[in-house]
């Protein structure tokens, strides 16, 4: 990798990430405290120090306002001039503590602002790229929910310069570009700039010249345009990028007259004296490839100054090599020697493992004792930084696959619910458009009819709406006893057969796999069931030949094995069942069964009592649980309850009901 790869990385960061900065132009309108104290805190024109002392004041005076949507745009406010003054631990302090305070007032706007902020934080404050993504894409899929295109727009541009950063330039692209998509026919020029510009750099990278120049050349069309702050001074920085496209195509004239136009800017000085320092270092470096040293070293160790107070360390480093690289061609070596160890020793102080990869490079080229030493280390950083690129990039890779597949998953389960919705509208729709088709053609014989006997006396006509009638009677009547028995008897079976199954999640020993093999036989009367249901066979489950005790006691062992429940279960012996109506027994198995269905599913019980005894040719029922209980007060949405006391006014029979926190209370009189 040489040199002039990094000026373009340096460059094409330091350019968009200052692009970046937070400075929305706030003006003071009114003479309250804090906004004095915030305007205050953005003036770059007042000392650091002052800046930050105002930016606490403001804060104290914040928290003690009410947490509100006003408190939580001070905060973000405060957050912003923290992150301005490079006070990046203080930026996500107050970041956090905004995020918390949304998310308790689910403000979901300020909640993915919050999140964005934390990217910013683990992007430029520790250089956590991963853990910057992550929070990036929380950003984004709150901004897509709420439609908001700006937002989301500069979280793209956040993403596509993360994505720089570790080199990944086509994903790099591909988020500038869906920034482009997300600001069709807005405002925001500014971030139309920035994607421009990424765009540009990507295509730089890739030697792609001729679409690189295009796409500075869009940025610098909306710079021109003066709809972007003049304090951002978007031109000198479209005039640097232009500059540094030709010095990399080795046209070193072209690079210097655009240098100079950049450096032509009116207060670029004072209102960004970073890019007036970077365009300053960029003209003298491409001065020297043309042999001009008009200038020279005067302009390196200006640059170098403004660098070193304004702590923009990888600028710095920059500076000292390209200084370096002119002492060793005017053969000044021991000048040569000495910046390059500067660029080394700062590299190592800073961490910044690109800049001590070309520190290596320069004190190898200038120290020819320790050049192997530095070439070791070199290869080494070098595998290092790529092997960490790679797993970066994979890293990316896997969290947006993640993410995308939770949001498919989501978007196919909404997908599915509405299409069962449509489908079930359709299907009611296509019944009613039925009936109604039948309906009318029922009324048309029926007018044909009275047309054809319209001498038929009047008793024939009423029977004849009689027995109509009666056929309606009954179906519906039959219609209800099918869905009962459904009810009561398939379902409650089933869910049965489920609860007994459920201990193979925990449990896969033979003994627990031959008790469950035994509910495939359970299975197989509830076909049974179903087919006598279906055929409308007149076999009757409650015939006398049966021995009806047994099977009430095989149905409450059923329940009390299938849920672990202690049931104590007392069955008069004096009752004599076999004279008893099978209609009846069926009815009292069906209501047994629901109740004990209904305790298993919704009481959350622990010990059943159930009593079945005969008194004065009555059978009393009394059914109790030590569950949860529920509002008898309140109409249930289920059917059990309804089909219970159905059941026992069908064999007119009464019913009682009482229930509390500490269990519910079922009271059953049937006459015989």
């Amino acid at each position: 990798m040489k040199t002039k790869t990094f000026l373009f990385f340096i460059i094409g960061l330091v350019s968009l990430w200052g692009c970046s900065k937070k400075k929305t132009v706030f003006s003071v309108k009114t003479n309250d405290s804090i906004l004095i104290f915030l305007e205050l805190a953005y003036q770059d024109a007042t000392p650091y120090q002052d800046r930050l002392l105002y930016n606490e004041k403001a804060f104290k005076l914040v928290m003690n306002q009410k947490n509100d949507s006003l408190h939580r745009e001070n905060l973000l406010k405060i957050a912003d001039r923290y992150f301005n003054l490079n006070e990046m631990e203080k930026f996500h302090e107050i970041s956090v503590i905004v995020l918390q305070k949304s998310i308790n007032s689910k403000d979901s706007l300020k909640i993915a602002k919050t999140y964005s902020n934390i990217g910013e934080y683990y992007l430029g404050g520790i250089g956590n790229a991963d853990s910057s993504f992550v929070y990036y894409k929380k950003a984004e899929k709150i901004y897509r929910k709420l439609n908001d295109k700006t937002n989301l727009a500069s979280t793209y541009i956040n993403m596509a310069i993360l994505q720089n950063k570790i080199n990944d330039y086509i994903g790099s692209e591909r988020y500038a570009i869906k920034t482009l998509e997300e600001l069709k026919g807005t405002t925001e020029k500014y971030k139309v700039y920035e994607a421009y510009n990424i765009i540009a750099i990507t295509a730089s990278v890739q030697k792609d010249y001729k679409r690189c120049l295009e796409y500075h050349d869009k940025a610098l069309q909306v710079a021109n345009s003066n709809k972007l702050p003049k304090l951002y001074h978007p031109k000198a920085v479209t005039y640097n990028n232009i500059g540094t496209v030709y010095h990399e195509k080795k046209e070193y004239k072209k690079a210097i007259q655009y240098y100079k136009k950049g450096l032509k800017e009116t207060d670029l000085f004072i209102d960004k004296p970073y890019t007036y320092a970077l365009l300053l270092d960029n003209l003298a470096y491409s001065k020297f490839f043309v042999g001009d040293y008009s200038g020279l070293p005067e302009m390196f160790h200006k640059a170098i100054k403004i660098r070193d107070s304004l702590s923009l360390f990888s600028g710095a480093i920059l500076s000292r090599i390209r200084l370096s690289e002119f002492y060793a061609k005017v053969k000044d070596t021991a000048k040569a020697k000495k910046y390059a160890i500067e660029a080394l020793s700062l590299s190592r102080q800073s961490k910044l493992d690109e800049s001590l990869l070309f520190s290596l490079h320069q004190a190898a080229a200038v120290d020819h004792k320790k050049a192997s030493a530095y070439r070791r280390e070199y290869i080494k950083l070098s595998d290092s930084i790529h092997l960490e690129e790679r797993k970066m990039q994979n890293k990316f890779a896997r969290i947006k696959f993640e993410t995308d597949e939770i949001a498919l998953e989501k978007d196919k389960a909404i997908d599915q619910k509405w299409t069962i919705l449509w489908v079930a509208i359709a299907t009611v729709l296509s019944g009613l458009l039925l009936y109604a088709y039948r309906i009318q053609r029922s009324k048309q014989r029926e007018l044909v009819l009275l047309q054809l006997q319209q001498k038929a006396n009047e008793e024939i006509y009423q029977l004849i709406l009689d027995q109509q009638q009666k056929f309606d009677e009954g179906r519906e009547k039959e219609k209800k006893r099918i869905a009962k028995e459904l009810h009561d008897g398939i379902m409650n079976k089933l869910a049965s057969i489920r609860f007994n199954l459920f201990v193979l999640e925990n449990k896969i020993d033979p003994e627990t796999i031959r008790h469950c093999i035994h509910q495939v036989a359970q299975i197989q009367e509830v076909e049974k069931e179903v087919r006598d249901i279906a055929h409308d066979l007149s076999h009757d489950t409650f015939s006398p030949k049966k021995n009806y005790q047994e099977l009430l006691k095989s149905l409450v062992l059923e329940v009390a094995n299938a849920v672990a429940l202690k049931i104590e279960f007392k069955l008069s012996s004096h009752i004599k069942w076999e004279a008893i109506n099978s209609v009846v027994k069926m009815h009292i198995y069906r209501i047994l069964q629901e109740s004990l269905y209904n305790i298993k599913k919704h009481a959350d019980a622990k010990k059943i009592n159930i009593s079945i005894t005969e008194k004065k040719r009555m059978v009393q029922i009394e059914i109790k649980d030590d569950g949860v209980g529920f509002d008898t007060n309140v109409p249930s949405s289920g059917l059990g309850i309804r089909n219970i006391q159905s059941r026992t006014e069908e064999i007119q029979g009464s019913f009682e009901i009482t229930s509390s926190n500490t269990g519910t209370a079922i009271k059953i009189t049937i006459p015989i």
